[in-house]
């Protein structure tokens, strides 16, 4: 598992030289978020975003899908974070998600949708939410659905507005325990929405995400337990 940190204020010009050099969170260079002792690389982001860019190119209106995910990095890392406080939010509970288990609902709902090409379609250009490509982006998101519904029974929160606002307050526990940073290129955590805000600089602010952390279509999500 993995975790998190957030960013300076110093002067405008310390901060040009940061915002040159890749920025990075506190003490840790190259990182796009830190949650307790796991760190997400910017490598690792531009690497997912570009896999997506590289399915969106493929596809006949390939100029307005990517106009329309232009907040992508951002979101990209605003999903991750979220999975990393969950993850540690499971684990502290004992909420365990197999590898089988994300595949059994990955095949659920490609039945659903008519194949897997066809739920990779859907995951490339959903409604609402970042556009996923590839195994590892779909599987993430089908994981962290079960990890969801897995802690939701654990603690006896039930599909209602009150149990949605109990799970609510384990994860902002859980961020608070662990801890979270982010690169000010990508936003500022707010632990309350559990999500990234803008920037405090307009000049390091992302656009807006279009969707929540990992909010993709009912076809993809994974079915309840």
């Amino acid at each position: 598992m993995k975790r998190r940190a957030s960013l300076l204020s110093v002067t405008a010009a310390a901060a040009a030289v940061a915002l040159l050099s890749g920025c990075s969170t506190g003490g840790h260079p190259g990182a796009a978020a830190v949650i307790g002792d796991e760190s997400i690389s910017l490598a690792s982001v531009q690497a997912s975003v570009e896999t997506v860019r590289d399915a969106q190119r493929e596809q006949p209106n390939a100029d307005e899908l990517i106009a329309s995910s232009g907040s992508l990095p951002r979101q990209t890392v605003d999903f991750l974070v979220y999975l990393e406080v969950l993850e540690a939010a499971a684990e502290a509970e004992g909420v365990e998600v197999s590898r089988h288990d994300v595949q059994e609902a990955r095949a659920l709902a490609e039945e659903n949708v008519g194949g897997a090409e066809e739920l990779a379609q859907v995951a490339l250009m959903p409604q609402s939410g970042p556009p996923l490509a590839g195994d590892e982006q779909i599987d993430l998101v089908f994981r962290s659905n079960l990890l969801l519904q897995g802690v939701a029974q654990r603690i006896g929160a039930t599909n209602t507005l009150e149990g949605q606002q109990a799970v609510s307050d384990l994860l902002r526990t859980t961020a608070e325990d662990v801890g979270v940073e982010v690169n000010p290129r990508y936003g500022r955590w707010d632990a309350e929405q559990l999500t990234l805000t803008e920037a405090d600089q307009p000049w390091l602010r992302a656009e807006t995400p279009e969707g929540a952390p990992g909010e993709i279509p009912a076809e993809v999500q994974a079915p309840p337990a």
